[in-house]
């Protein structure tokens, strides 16, 4: 029986791996490690928490001794490596954190996983997902491939390529059977509500204001989170140890055109007029160090392991604000903070 640690795994992404992982695995023990700050919240996971299979551990990657006793205590034989710090704004404003988490988080796993399996490799795999942004940005053509050399930006894309050299390194110098991906934007039901889609659909909804950073030109590939979670199980499982993979939605929008996009749905599903909340729209100061374009060439993993996105961007922009409108509770309880509740209701006194 494998023993898979998710990390992570009660947030955005990480929640729709883990459920992906428990469901069609059922002969495999996922174990779901996170820290339940801010963007964590195990009301991502009310469907599968009582599945024999599923377990959850609450604890910080940051903290070396912790993530050695559990590796100890579980012998996992398998890590999918999720969590990290990931609001561009944040790290800009912090950049510590996000080195302590991406970074030195990342180093603990890696030390962990090297020293308890003590260069028994065969059937062990670490999986880390990066981004994009580690490779900067692009002009008006072209799109990232797997040999494209970093070049982040911002202190986030800074410490995820750090994170990501750590594990090449630890892969060339003691053998470790590692894997990296490289995925372009997500989006789909989940989703912490300080990213540019769950956002403006609540401001849309409540008429607030969109703040859009500078003529809102900058380009972005978005991909539907459930596609991503699939190229993920396909990639930790058929996946060359050493090997990279980009994952990408082929679905390159500019944000304003994005978010007209998203008013000409709420305004419909809302009732109103068509073009009602353009007016919500509110240019604001552009980003330090804001990447112009983003794009993915996912031809290595369509050739070699034969994914492609399912979703096409109209059928899952539409699904996305669907579950968001149909989800109110879910929303109000992570941006009042009331969904620790949950947490303490199933985890805390047992």
């Amino acid at each position: 029986m494998r023993k898979i640690l998710i990390t992570g795994g009660a947030g955005f992404i990480g929640s729709h791996v883990v459920r992906r992982f428990v469901n069609n695995y059922p002969d495999y023990e996922i174990y779901n490690l996170d820290s339940l700050t801010y963007a964590g919240n195990l009301e991502n996971l009310k469907d599968i928490d009582s599945k024999p299979n599923y377990h959850f551990i609450k604890g910080d990657i940051e903290d070396a001794d912790f993530i050695m006793e559990i590796f100890q205590k579980y012998q996992f034989d398998g890590v999918i490596h999720l969590a990290a710090e990931s609001h561009v704004d944040r790290s800009i404003t912090n950049p510590m954190q996000f080195v302590h988490t991406n970074v030195l988080g990342t180093v603990h796993l890696l030390n962990a996983a090297r020293t308890i399996w003590n260069g028994n490799w065969e059937g062990k795999k670490y999986y880390q997902i990066s981004t994009d942004e580690v490779y900067g940005a692009l002009g008006d053509t072209g799109a990232f491939q797997e040999t494209t050399p970093y070049n982040p930006h911002s202190p986030y894309s800074a410490a995820k390529a750090s994170a990501d050299h750590f594990v090449r390194a630890y892969h060339d110098t003691y053998g470790m059977p590692t894997i990296i991906s490289n995925c372009s934007n997500n989006y789909g039901p989940n989703q912490f509500p300080e990213k540019l889609i769950p956002l403006f659909i609540n401001n849309i909804k409540n008429n607030k204001p969109l703040p859009v950073y500078g003529k809102g030109i900058n380009v972005r590939d978005w991909l539907y989170v459930e596609d991503h979670a699939e190229a993920i199980d396909l990639i930790f499982h058929k996946a060359k140890p050493g090997d990279t993979y980009n994952i990408g939605g082929n679905n390159e929008w500019r944000n304003i055109d994005l978010i007209k996009k998203l008013i000409e749905i709420m305004d419909r599903k809302l009732g109103r007029p068509e073009g009602t909340s353009l007016n919500l729209i509110t240019y604001v100061t552009d980003r330090a160090g804001h990447d112009l374009r983003y794009a993915i060439d996912p031809t290595k993993i369509k050739n070699e392991l034969g994914w492609q996105p399912k979703v096409k961007f109209d059928e899952g922009f539409e699904k996305t604000v669907d579950w968001y409108l149909a989800n109110e509770e879910w929303f109000n309880n992570v941006t009042s903070g009331a969904y620790v509740d949950y947490y303490k209701k199933m985890y805390e006194g047992r």
